[in-house]
C-alpha cells in the first residue's frame, strides 16, 4: 500500500520515495509503485497531479484496488535508472495542484451553499480542464442560482478555516455530514469551519480566502436537476478575462454600449432577417427573369420543349429555382448545371410531360460520377466531372433515347 502524502499535507511539492516496484501500466507504458508519494491519482471527480519523478514527466496517476499508486512514466528509459530498492526524487505541479484545490474546494462550499440555502444536494462532482461541474438533485431557477452564489462567496470572503480530520465509521455517523459517506474503515473528513463537514479524499486549500471568488457559469437541465458550470480562483479570472475580451469586442462591434448590446443584437437579428427576405425574394425574381430568357430560347424534340444550359456561378438553390420556373411552362423540360465543375445538375419537366428525370439524371451519373437523386417530374445530383459541352451533349443523347 502506498503511502499518501497529500492526505495529511496537500501543500507538499517535493518528496523523496523507495521504488518498490516497475509495471506496466494498462496503456503500455513503465509505471513506477512508491513507497510513499504525493501525487494525487484521478479520484473523486478531482485529475491526477501531473510532475516529474527522477529525470521523467509523469503523464497519469493510477489508484489500483490494492491500495497502491501507479506513477506511468512519459519516458521509458528513466525506468532503467529506477530499479527496486532504488531511491526516486518527485516534484508536483504546483500550478496544476493549486488549481485544483481551489476548484474542489470552491465545490465543497459551493454545495454546502446550495444544501444550507435551498435544501438541494449535491449528486455528482467533475473537474473538467477549464471549469468544473455539479449535478444538483432538482431543477433550481436563476434566482436560487444567485442566493447560492451569494452564500458560497461569503464563506469564501470569511476565510474560514479548511481542516483535515480523521474518523472510523461510527463516529463518523454521529458527525452532522453534508453526505453520508459509503466507504468503510476510517475516513478523510474536510471540514469548512462551521460551514460544512464532508468525507473527502482530494486536496484542499487551507483557508477558503485562498479560492479567492466562486462564479457560476452556465446551467442545463440534466437527468431531472441542474447542471451547474463554475469556476474558482484563477479560472474565474481568466473566465473574466475572456468575457471582457468579448463584450469590448461586440460592443465595438455593434456600436454600443455593454448595457445596450441586448438590444442591439436583437436589432441586428431583425434585420438581417429582413434582408434574407429581401434576398430570397430578389433570388426568386432573377429566377424568374433568368428562367424566361432561356425558355425562350428553348429547342424542340418532338412534342418537348428543352432547355440544356450552363449557369456560371450558381448553386443547387438557384438551379432548381430556374429549372422549377421554367417547367411552370407546358410542354417544357429543362437540365441546368453550374460551372466550373464539378458540377450541380437540376432536371425538371412540366406535369404534362413524359421524361423521367431521376432516370437522366443517373445516366449522366454514370457518365460523369457524382451522386444525386429524385422523382420523375424533379431530379437533382452533384459532383459531376467533365466539360460543361460534354455534360449537355450526353443529357440531349439521354432525352431522345427511346
Amino acid at each position: 500500500m502506498t503511502e499518501r502524502l497529500y492526505y495529511t499535507d496537500p501543500c507538499l511539492t517535493e518528496f523523496d520515495a523507495q521504488v518498490l516496484q516497475i509495471v506496466e501500466a494498462p496503456n503500455g507504458r513503465p509505471a513506477l509503485v512508491l513507497d510513499r508519494t504525493a501525487f494525487y491519482p484521478t479520484s473523486g471527480g478531482q485529475p491526477f497531479d501531473t510532475g516529474t519523478i527522477a529525470a521523467a514527466a509523469i503523464s497519469d496517476v493510477i489508484d489500483q484496488d490494492d491500495g497502491t499508486i501507479l506513477h506511468v512514466l512519459s519516458e521509458a528509459s528513466v525506468a532503467a535508472g529506477l530499479t527496486p530498492p532504488s531511491q526516486a526524487h518527485g516534484r508536483i505541479d504546483w500550478n496544476r495542484r493549486f488549481d485544483h484545490m481551489q476548484q474542489h474546494t470552491g465545490q465543497h462550499v459551493l454545495s454546502a451553499a446550495f444544501d444550507r440555502v435551498l435544501g438541494v444536494r449535491t449528486v455528482s462532482f467533475h473537474l473538467g480542464a477549464d471549469s468544473s461541474t455539479i449535478d444538483l438533485a432538482r431543477e433550481v431557477s436563476a434566482s436560487e442560482i444567485e442566493r447560492a452564489e451569494e452564500e458560497a462567496n461569503r464563506i469564501v470572503w470569511a476565510n474560514r478555516s479548511v481542516t483535515i480530520r480523521f474518523a472510523d465509521a461510527d463516529e463518523a455517523a454521529r458527525l452532522p455530514l453534508r453526505k453520508e459517506s459509503l466507504r468503510e474503515g476510517v475516513l478523510r473528513l474536510i471540514e469548512v469551519d462551521g460551514f460544512d463537514l464532508s468525507a473527502c479524499g482530494g486536496t484542499h486549500v487551507s483557508r477558503t480566502g485562498e479560492i479567492g471568488i466562486i462564479a457560476v457559469g452556465s446551467t442545463e437541465r440534466f437527468r431531472g436537476g441542474s447542471r451547474i458550470e463554475f469556476f474558482c480562483g484563477g479560472r474565474a479570472l481568466r473566465s473574466h478575462r475572456g468575457l471582457r475580451d468579448i463584450v469590448s469586442a461586440s460592443t465595438k462591434a455593434a456600436s454600443a454600449g455593454p448595457a445596450e448590446l441586448p438590444a442591439a443584437f436583437e436589432r441586428l437579428q431583425s434585420e438581417v432577417k429582413e434582408l434574407k427576405r429581401t434576398a430570397k425574394d430578389l433570388h426568386s425574381r432573377l429566377a424568374t427573369h433568368e428562367a424566361d430568357a432561356l425558355a425562350s430560347r428553348a429547342e424542340s424534340i418532338g412534342p418537348i420543349r428543352f432547355t440544356f444550359a450552363v449557369i456560371d456561378g450558381s448553386d443547387a438553390n438557384s438551379l432548381k429555382q430556374i429549372a422549377t420556373a421554367i417547367v411552370t411552362r407546358p410542354g417544357n423540360a429543362a437540365v441546368v448545371l453550374s460551372a466550373p465543375p464539378p458540377a450541380f445538375v437540376v432536371v425538371a419537366r412540366s406535369t404534362d410531360v413524359s421524361l423521367d428525370a431521376g432516370a437522366l439524371l443517373k445516366g449522366m451519373i454514370v457518365r460523369f460520377g457524382g451522386k444525386g437523386g429524385g422523382r420523375p417530374d424533379l431530379a437533382q445530383g452533384g459532383g459531376m466531372t467533365g466539360s460543361a459541352d460534354e455534360m449537355l451533349a450526353h443529357a440531349r443523347t439521354l432525352a431522345t433515347a427511346p
